[in-house]
């Protein structure tokens, strides 16, 4: 049964916090909505019949879904506020309201005062949010008063004003809540250096504040005043315990675009974020395919010029990855670190979630494909001549030297071919001999495929490291396999990859399907191997402790062993007792084994 475009859209979406937005068939957006979970969240939508009939309504006009993925459940309420606002869907009929969330100000003036705010103004006064809690917002401005006085007036302290004596200090210096800078009573850089100590606190670095509020705990308990201590810490805790930025909305941050690329061997993927007035107004990801072997810097040079064109955007400066030329009079920033930074990785974010998404509807639609775009990225990856459509691994197994066996398991287009695995027992090495042990069972395999003329593997991977890797390729070398096939070990503490003559070794991308693929492959011959292992030593235990008896084969020593418990239990056992096991003819001969044994004793 085909799966509709929809249902493909819905399977593919991320486990992830973000913000969903629905169309219909004219391109028009539905709805904006917030998700902890957005594929849990968008597949509730469409797996049942709602109670509210405008919801059935709406479910039916969803032709396409789009998303944004962000770091946390916060910044997804924040831009879904956003959102809702710029684009104003028809079914969000609940969210279409003024609603704003609370600021924190640090006000543009001398001796600047500080607080909570629902209006930014755009006087050169810096702003920290927005916060979705103002419980949150008091915590923080408490916080704030408890360690450092600053004034709560809205007087004009300019220099000339204090010195004229305009101003008289209140209560609130007084009772200690200010140092009376409006008579002249506090410095302007001691006021400035508080200022600069909290401005650390709103972008989240306490380190420096937490001493000083640890330092004032200390004075307090000193001086009997436990309540008031106590309060202090359970403010701290709040306050090491709150993300306080958010990497959404940034108000410093206005009127930018930021662009970022994730690539793969067939396809570019480039997210776009529009920044106005510190909120994302827009998101969009395009998907490029790749004709040449073009670079990433050619690709997302491409698209900005697009997509700048597309959406008619007019912002002065662009944040991308790295460098690029796009001509005209547009600013390109490379973030290193910072606010800017957190946004351009927010946008890469998105980009590989994008990719994430049309590489499982790929999947899903067009197996081929999907298998096709691996092989081409293992072959780039592992430096490989040709597409390693058929790998094949070897793992040995001992314990203590006892039974060595080796196994080796065989991947087609990248999937397991159970069939074409094999065991190996361990012919000609005496005691636990990795080395020697790798070098018979390499040769004893490509020996007999050369001596059948069965297809040769274009990758063979050794789990161990330059040793196993140097015993594997003296097999190669008397086969004359040599330069034949590609051959690679992998080392398990690291996951190094080692080349034949190659002192250096190559480190994957810990999340690159080459990689998956590589530790799938080495898992799979190390289970397999351990189970053929556990199942000779098994057997090998059971032959030791049982004698061999004539006319008794080693089934009926098992079922024996099984209902005695032990073999010396069965030597005790009455001919009769062993009769009602396994009949009185296999009995007798038995029992008259024993008695041999006995007597000979």
């Amino acid at each position: 049964m085909a799966i509709s475009a929809l249902e493909l859209q819905i399977q593919s979406l991320p486990d992830n916090p973000g913000v969903y937005q629905y169309y219909d068939k004219d391109g028009k957006i539905l709805y904006v909505g917030k998700a902890k979970n957005l594929r849990k969240r968008v597949a509730s939508y469409f797996n049942k019949i709602h109670d509210n009939a405008k919801t059935n309504v709406l479910v039916k006009k969803i032709v396409s879904i789009k998303h944004i993925v962000v770091p946390t459940e916060t910044d997804a309420l924040l831009l879904e506020n956003n959102l809702i606002k710029t684009l104003q869907p028809r079914y969000n009929v609940l969210l279409r309201d003024d609603k704003t969330y609370p600021w924190i100000c640090i006000k543009n003036e001398r001796f600047p005062r500080i607080f909570s705010t629902r209006k930014m103004i755009k006087d050169g006064s810096e702003y920290f949010g927005p916060y979705t809690s103002f419980k949150t917002v008091h915590t923080i401005l408490d916080l704030i008063k408890e360690l450092y006085p600053l004034r709560t007036c809205n007087f004009d302290l300019s220099k000339a004003n204090i010195d004229s004596g305009k101003f008289k200090v209140c209560l609130e210096y007084h009772i200690g809540n200010c140092k009376g800078p409006c008579e002249g009573l506090e410095s302007q850089e001691n006021y400035q250096k508080q200022v600069n100590a909290i401005r650390e606190i709103l972008k989240g670095n306490f380190k420096e504040s937490l001493k000083d509020f640890k330092k004032l705990m200390g004075e307090l308990a000193m001086e009997m005043k436990f309540e008031e201590a106590q309060k202090i810490k359970e403010k701290m805790e709040v306050l090491e315990n709150y993300q306080s930025k958010s990497t959404i909305l940034n108000p410093k941050i206005s009127n930018i675009d930021v662009f970022s690329i994730v690539s793969d061997e067939s396809a570019a993927f480039v997210n776009f974020l529009q920044i106005s007035h510190g909120s994302i107004i827009r998101s969009h990801t395009m998907e490029i395919k790749k004709k040449l072997d073009e670079t990433d810097e050619e690709l997302l040079e491409l698209a900005i010029i697009e997509l700048r064109e597309r959406f008619a955007l007019l912002s002065k400066e662009i944040i991308v990855p790295f460098e690029v030329e796009v001509g005209g009079n547009l600013k390109v920033t490379v973030p290193q670190l910072g606010d800017k930074k957190q946004i351009l990785e927010l946008s890469i974010r998105n980009a590989k979630f994008y990719r994430m998404d049309q590489l499982k509807q790929l999947q899903i639609v067009d197996p081929d494909r999907h298998t096709n775009r691996i092989m081409a990225q293992m072959q780039k990856d592992l430096r490989l001549s040709v597409e390693p459509r058929h790998i094949e691994c070897f793992d040995n197994s001992n314990i203590q030297g006892t039974n060595p066996v080796a196994a080796c398991v065989v991947f087609k287009d990248g999937k397991p071919s159970k069939k074409d695995y094999r065991h190996f027992n361990i012919k000609t090495v005496e005691g636990p001999n990795d080395f020697a042990s790798m070098e018979e069972v390499v040769y004893r395999r490509y020996k007999r495929l050369l001596d059948e003329n069965e297809p040769l593997p274009q990758l063979i991977i050794i789990d161990g490291g330059k040793g196993q890797l140097s015993s594997a390729l003296k097999s190669m070398d008397d086969l004359g396999l040599r330069g034949k096939i590609a051959i690679i070990g992998i080392a398990k503490r690291l996951e190094e990859l080692f080349y034949p003559g190659d002192s250096v070794p190559l480190y994957l991308d810990k999340k690159s399907e080459t990689l998956k693929i590589i530790q799938q492959l080495r898992n799979e011959a190390h289970r397999f191997g351990i189970t053929f292992h556990r199942d000779k030593r098994s057997k090998s235990a059971l032959n030791s402790s049982i004698e061999s008896i004539p006319g008794i084969g080693e089934k009926t020593m098992e079922i024996l062993i099984k209902h005695f418990k032990s073999v010396k239990r069965l030597k005790l056992a009455s001919e009769k007792d062993i009769s009602e096991v396994v009949g009185l003819s296999k009995a007798k001969k038995i029992s008259e084994f024993y008695k041999t044994i006995n007597q000979s004793k």
